[in-house]
This record gives C-alpha cells, structure tokens and sequence, in this order.
C-alpha cells in the first residue's frame, strides 16, 4: 500500500523506496477522475452495434456536423476533407497566436481580435483561466447545477468552491451570490448562459447586478446559438471583470477537432497568452474552424432546424407519462423522470435498444434525464422506444 505521508518526510525519515505517487501534488490524490460520455468506438463494441446503428443524443453534439461541402468548390467534396487535404505544411507547427482564426472570429463577432484568444476547446480556456486567477486555497463561485468542468478544474487547481444552488426553476439565485461574494471573498464566478444540464438563460437585470460585484465573472456561452440571444463578447470592452466564452463544437459540429475561443478584457487577455501552451489549437483544428466560419448560411440552417426540432422533440417528451421535460434554450431538453421509474435504469433500457441518453444519478440532479436535440429520425427512434417503456 503506497505511503500517504508527504515526501520530504519520507526522505527525512531514510526511507530506501519511495512510491511514484509519493511525487504527486497532495490535493490531487483526493481528486475523483473527471467523467466523459463513451465514445462512439468503445460504444458500439459495449452495445454490439455499429456506430452507425447507435442513436447517440447523450452528449449535446451536433449531429449534422460540419458544413458536407465547400461551398465555391464545384465537386461536391466533403468540405472537412477538401479543406484538410489542402494542408501545405503539416509538418511545421501552427501560428501560436492563431491569426487567420482570431481575424475570422473578429468580423463573425463584431470584436477587435486583440480581445480574443483561441484554445483546444473552451475547456482548455476554463483550466488556463483558473491556473492565472487562481492561487492555492482561493475560492470560486459555483452555481450548480450547471456544467461540472467548473467544479472539477477548481479542485485540480486547489482551489475551493463556494456552491451557491440554483433556483427550482434554475434561475441564478443572485441574493445568495451576493451574500457568498461578501462573506468568502472568492476570485471568480462561472455562469452559464444557457444553463447546462436544463438550458435556462441567465437574464441580463441579474447578470448586470453580479458584475457589480468585485468579483471575476466568466461567461460560458456554449450553447448560446439556439437561444436566440445575443453573444455578450462584446462586453468585455465595458466590463473589465467579464470573460465571455464560446465553442465550435455545438454551433460548427466540430467536436472531435476540439476548439473553443473567449473574449476577453485587454487588462486580464495579455497575462493568458503569457500563461498558454504556445501551440494549443492544432493546424487542422484552425483550418476547419475557418470553413466553418466561410460558410455561414449552413451554420444558420442547422441552428434553424435543430431549434425546430427542440420544440418538436419537447411537445413529444410532454406526452410521455413518467417524464416532465423542461423549456430550453439550448439543444438539450432536461427532463425528470417521475411516476415511480428509475432515471438510470430507463438510461439503460434505452441503451439496449440502441439509444444513448444522459442520466444523472448525483447531488442535485438524481433521477432526471438529458435528451441532446438531434435529426427527426433521432427523435422518432427515441419516441418509439419510450412509448414501448411506457
């Protein structure tokens, strides 16, 4: 059994062997692994299926992907792959400073690039966020239930978390903020707009109200194309304790190729380009983040008719007797499992017929169900596997 006692207590003591974790930050032999959806692979080798027989609505992906052909090219190529295949030096690392993308994103968003960096995903941007504000024993503001990545990067950092609970409507509970800003004096808060797991919006009264407070506030505007609201990156001019974020993944369907990208105040964006691995955001992940962003009207239709079939799929899990979905903002429905049924076991069941779901079986949120918005025949296959449950 390997030693617990610190290490320069082990070598002070004339222990001959140390044990490998002996070397290891002491908070981080506590921290609990970080839970990600399976992937598609390892899914269908679990199931028996093939991918492609697998209803994955689990993990808030776009399932269109990304745009399926360039839009001046007069073959019909797969966009990703034409734009790929055109890489001239793959063998030379990227731009550290991600140029063409943060010009792109520039005209996309209305925002002076200098205010804008670009990561291997927002989750990159989370951790490198906290590793400059954050120094061990400092405190953050978390509002659960809301996207764990912000409670779990705050304990790699040794840093606290000050939870402050949701309404049961999962509106922020902006008194209680404010109470916890003044009596634990933590660094930073982190707000997500719409709310992941039940994709409410924070309203722009309460958000004013919390950047009020002395406090860093950053903005997780992941899923902020199906809202209909307007991104708030151009904030960050007027408000120097705002970060707002924003991700490829959901809007672009480019996941897999993980890149994310925040606005930022000039006075907190110089000391994260000192702080950043210097070749974060890969060649390929630049290249196809660009096409994306040269090829706007499919980006509109896919939001169009996702938000489409969210009001479809929601009117659907209404009829349904042992759920209760919520109003969304987003691409997911979150929805309680009531009348007696268990919330893991209905995961399951689905699971053997080929349907992926988020269950959630902790804290908060025990014996509710996440439902990503997919294709119609996502949600035929969903319905008539819900209705055979029933």
């Amino acid at each position: 059994m390997a030693s617990s006692m610190p290490l320069d207590q082990q070598v002070n003591q004339g222990q001959q062997s140390l044990t490998g974790d002996s070397f290891i930050r002491q908070h981080l032999r506590k921290l609990s692994p970080y839970q990600p959806i399976l992937p598609f692979e390892v899914l269908s080798i679990k199931l028996g299926r093939k991918p492609e027989d697998i209803i994955k609505i689990d993990a808030n992906e776009n399932p269109y992907g990304p745009p399926p052909e360039a839009s001046n090219m007069q073959h019909h190529t797969p966009f990703l792959i034409q734009a790929l295949g055109q890489l001239k030096f793959p063998y030379i690392y990227p731009d550290p400073e991600s140029r063409r993308l943060r010009d792109a994103l520039s005209k996309d968003s209305g925002l002076e690039s200098n205010h804008i960096l670009v990561g291997c995903g927002a989750d990159e941007l989370i951790d490198l966020i906290m590793r400059c504000v954050l120094d061990p024993g400092d405190k953050i503001v978390d509002c659960p239930p809301t996207f764990t990545m912000y409670e779990f990067d705050a304990a790699v950092n040794g840093a606290h978390v000050i939870k402050v609970p949701r309404k049961s409507d999962f509106s922020l509970n902006v008194e209680l903020i404010a109470d916890a800003v003044e009596r634990e004096k933590p660094k930073c808060i982190f707000l997500t707009s719409p709310n992941n797991p039940d994709g409410s919006i924070i309203n722009e009264q309460d958000l004013f109200k919390i950047l009020e407070m002395p406090i860093l506030v950053v903005l997780d505007e992941a899923y902020i194309e199906f809202s209909g609201l307007e991104s708030k990156m151009k904030w960050v001019k007027k408000h120097d304790n705002l970060i707002v974020l924003r991700t490829f993944s959901k809007r672009a369907g480019l996941a897999g190729l993980r890149v994310g990208y925040g606005a930022f105040p000039l006075s907190i964006i110089e000391y994260l380009w000192r702080a950043k691995q210097p070749y974060n955001v890969s060649v390929a992940a630049e290249v196809a983040a660009c096409a994306a962003l040269q090829n706007a009207t499919y980006l509109e239709n896919v939001k169009e008719m996702l938000i489409q079939e969210r009001e479809r799929l929601f009117k659907l899990l209404k009829e349904i007797p042992f759920l209760n979905p919520y109003p969304s903002y987003s691409n997911f429905i979150l929805c309680e499992v009531t009348s007696g049924k268990n919330a893991k076991k209905l995961k399951e069941d689905l699971a053997k017929m080929g349907v992926m779901i988020r269950h959630y079986d902790k804290k908060e949120m025990k014996g509710y169900v996440r439902v990503s918005v997919g294709k119609p025949e996502h949600t035929n296959a969903l319905m008539k596997c819900l209705k055979s449950l029933s």
